[in-house]
């Protein structure tokens, strides 16, 4: 069976500062509406032209693709002057009766592709995208409590999952941002307590949550944003709060002096390995108890 992610084109219709270091883009595409899905974390990534294009110029994957990636491989095979710029994106919202789907850009210091064009954005500008797909879903632990900790790349997808909590449902979020005028609501039926740490004032977010006194009770967490401090959450949470590692789901969104361009270092390759070799004990632990009829 074909798992094709889906390559379009989306159009933008509104753009708003929210802060003085974040621009909110509002799109529209005519495949929005069967891709959105009523769930949070939608993640997918977002194609910028080539300086001298208007509009980027897409791959055109198989539409048999067992595994998802004939797209990438079609990408690649673009010549490199034409071949769009990739950058990862969490949809912060989806607006079913407007068509529109909103999306967070975070205007760094740098002159990258995505934080340029955020702080240019126009309606009527095109950029392509891939995705998303519930393949890439992961849905949260079940646990007593849930502990959200991410930078401000990760507060529109912190702020979907808090949306989609229901009434009773205990969170606890950290949130690392520049200074006091980057924080931002974060709604929730659930019953959350929010920690803004700003670097500003010397916080940072591991030294934030090491801190912290967690409650009483199974906890699960969520934890993304720069791949250095989120490494060092994980660790933490398992080793020294006695998290199990399958109740802690993470992703480094990105890294410091690096761009999503760059070959993984060292330190990305050895994360990597780690990782794959904890995966495999969990899936050998799970065949086993399927073996044993548990």
């Amino acid at each position: 069976m074909g798992q094709a992610l889906t390559v379009s084109y989306v159009r933008v219709v509104g753009v708003e500062r929210i802060t003085p270091r974040t621009t909110c883009v509002t799109f529209t595409g005519d495949a929005l509406a069967e891709l959105m899905e009523d769930r949070p974390d939608q993640q997918m990534k977002l194609c910028f032209p080539r300086a001298g294009q208007g509009v980027p110029r897409l791959p055109e994957p198989e539409a048999d693709d067992t595994y998802g990636m004939r797209w990438y491989e079609a990408y690649l095979a673009i010549p490199e002057p034409e071949r769009p710029l990739l950058r990862s994106f969490t949809v912060r919202g989806y607006d079913r009766r407007l068509d529109v789907m909103a999306v967070d850009f975070v205007l760094h210091g740098d002159d990258g592709p995505a934080a340029r064009w955020g702080r240019d954005a126009r309606p009527g500008d095109v950029l392509g995208m891939v995705g998303p797909s519930s393949l890439y879903a992961r849905p949260l632990p079940a646990a007593d409590w849930l502990l959200l900790a991410g930078d401000e790349t990760a507060l529109p997808a912190i702020g979907t999952l808090l949306e989609s909590l229901p009434a009773g449902a205990r969170a606890l979020v950290w949130a690392e941002v520049a200074d006091a005028a980057e924080e931002r609501p974060l709604v929730s039926d659930g019953e959350v307590s929010v920690h803004w740490v700003h670097r500003d004032r010397g916080g940072s977010l591991p030294d934030a949550v090491r801190a912290a006194r967690l409650p009483a009770g199974s906890g699960a967490a969520w934890l993304a944003g720069e791949a250095a401090a989120v490494r060092a959450l994980r660790r933490h949470l398992v080793e020294e709060r006695g998290l199990a590692r399958k109740a802690v789901e993470f992703s480094g969104y990105w890294r410091h002096s690096l761009t999503q361009d760059d070959a993984p270092t060292e330190e990305d390759l050895a994360w990597a390995k780690e990782q794959a070799k904890e995966q495999a004990k969990e899936q050998a632990k799970e065949q086993a108890k399927e073996q044993a009829g548990e």
